[in-house]
């Protein structure tokens, strides 16, 4: 396996070309000594259900895995908590207002990103919304609906800590 830095050949303090595997989570500088860790960037993912007990499922309007199933969610922003950044992507995806969030569990992943596998820490919040009659598809999501659980397939997502994810969700 290369190494996750691969791509990064340049210190970006100092410029210069002797950047070199430090370890696997890390390059150093031999010119002037900067050490750059890749830690795993954290995401969300939102679970919600309907007073049926279905589960809102998306379908990804963007690679990586176009075209399979997902959950509502993304990467955080700078400066923002995980609860603040479920409430803003299932906005932002699903155009529902998100009223409570209940922190699940976490599960590693990697996310093929510009050519880069960024390594993430996925974290999955159970979400109480004000009301689904305005669930759209929006921004990176294709399509959006409630599944009952027993029509759940995990092998039907296309990201692995979503499929684990799902799986720990419906029992499958």
């Amino acid at each position: 396996m290369s190494h996750l830095l691969e791509l990064f050949r340049f210190c970006p303090v100092c410029g210069s070309e002797k950047f070199v595997e430090n370890n696997k989570q890390s390059k150093r500088c031999n010119s002037c000594g900067f050490i750059n860790y890749i830690n795993p960037k954290a995401a969300v993912v939102a679970i919600i259900t309907n007073s049926e007990g279905d589960i809102l499922v998306c379908k990804r309007a963007k690679d990586p895995a176009r075209g399979t199933l997902d959950m509502p969610g993304g990467f955080t922003d700078l400066n923002e908590t995980a609860e603040e950044a479920v409430i803003r992507e299932v906005k932002e995806e699903t155009g529902l207002t998100v009223t409570a969030t209940r922190y699940l569990f976490s599960l590693p992943n990697t996310y093929k990103y510009s050519g880069l596998n960024v390594p993430t820490m996925d974290l999955f919040f159970e979400c109480d919304v004000q009301e689904i009659s305005n669930l759209t598809a929006r921004d990176d999501v294709a399509e959006a609906w409630f599944m009952p659980r027993k029509e759940i397939d995990p092998e039907h997502f296309g990201l692995a800590s979503i499929r684990k994810g799902i799986s720990r969700i419906v029992g499958k």
